[in-house]
């Protein structure tokens, strides 16, 4: 899961495989898998980059055992 700031300042935290698109408006609006849309602060590179840490820090940590 990855960490954004909703418009009015709210932190929350967003299942980044529920993320179809994410586009500039001027506010950065990610459209979900489901058809609703947020609006956050953070830019669309910024969420992407994000994104790309989140999968990293998943794959490089697995060890391959089952808990």
């Amino acid at each position: 899961m990855i960490e954004l700031t909703s418009i009015n300042g709210e932190k929350f935290f967003l299942n980044n495989d529920l993320i179809y698109k994410v586009e500039q408006h001027p506010d950065t609006i990610i459209t979900l898998v489901d058809g609703k849309t947020l609006r956050v602060k953070e830019t669309p590179e910024s969420v992407s980059n994000s994104i790309i840490e989140f999968k990293k820090k998943i794959y490089t940590n697995y060890s391959g055992e089952i808990r």
